[in-house]
């Protein structure tokens, strides 16, 4: 015995979902690695970190392979008196 279908009962395959809400997406997190590091004073790695929820190891892995290898952007660091090293997109 084989089943039979009602009829009726399968939607077509061309049926459409309704549109979803369109909602604010946020801006990604290689945006805002390279927000701060536009800022006149740049950021550290600590800063960097601390705001995108990265390692520093992951931070600096995005700054040499998405900013500069892929983007082109030049990263510049600078060593403070203090010994911390601040990092920012040069012109």
């Amino acid at each position: 015995m084989t089943k039979q279908k009602k009829p009726g009962s399968k939607k077509p395959a061309n049926a459409q979902r309704a549109p979803a809400k369109p909602t604010a997406k946020p801006a990604s997190k290689l945006g805002q690695l390279e927000a701060m590091l536009r800022r006149p004073d740049g950021a550290t790695i600590e800063q960097l970190s601390k705001a995108l929820g990265w390692q520093a190891h992951s931070v600096r892995g995005a700054m040499s392979g998405a900013l500069k290898k892929k983007q082109g952007l030049s990263v510049a660091s600078e060593k403070k008196e203090d010994g911390t090293r601040v990092y920012r997109i040069g012109a």
